[in-house]
């Protein structure tokens, strides 16, 4: 077990070490300057968006997930925070070309920039993750699938959170107090 889990750290590092912080800045600022935020991911990317959604609401933005009951509508000001490897999950685009025709601005995590979502986005982050059927610079994760760019958005999600967190001069114990307490 140790062996697969220093493979899956090592795999990691690999693709987070070439993050842009000049991308991961401007992402941020898109999160900051909007009205209000409403996120989508397909898969196993949606559950890291969610996660990543639920902390913007514990930092005291108006985040939402797309698919939830209560998410509002969007339009000039506000921001679609969207996650997708290939930028091209045709439910994703569909979304993706909604928002953008009601004005909404378009802030996208992908490994591939040049896709018709990407074409959409305002700011991308590119997560180079490799899959077992595509390789990044050679490098092909062991991992199943697309397992190792769902493990690297959550950890650049949380990440963001510190940086948002920072910014905001929010603290762990500002943020437990927007918690739900219904648990």
């Amino acid at each position: 077990m140790q062996n697969n889990i220093q493979l899956i750290l090592g795999e990691i590092g690999t693709v987070l070490q070439q993050i842009d912080e000049s991308e991961t800045a401007h992402f941020i600022k898109e999160i900051l300057r909007a009205n209000k935020i409403v996120s989508t991911g397909a898969g196993r990317v949606g559950m890291a968006v969610r996660g990543f959604t639920m902390r913007l609401a514990h930092l005291g933005l108006s985040a939402h997930m797309v698919g939830d009951a209560t998410v509002p509508s969007v339009g000039a000001g506000d921001l679609l925070l969207v996650a997708s490897g290939s930028g091209e999950t045709q439910t994703i685009v569909d979304l993706v070309t909604i928002a953008k025709k009601n004005g909404c601005r378009i802030a996208l995590v992908t490994g591939t920039p040049a896709s018709r979502i990407g074409q959409m986005a305002d700011v991308i982050v590119q997560l180079s993750a490799p899959s077992k059927t595509k390789s990044i610079d050679g490098f092909i994760s062991r991992q199943p699938m697309t397992t190792l760019n769902e493990q690297c958005l959550g950890l650049l999600f949380d990440a963001m959170v510190l940086s948002i967190m920072e910014q905001m001069n929010e603290t762990h114990d500002t943020m437990w107090g927007r918690h739900s307490n219904l648990e």
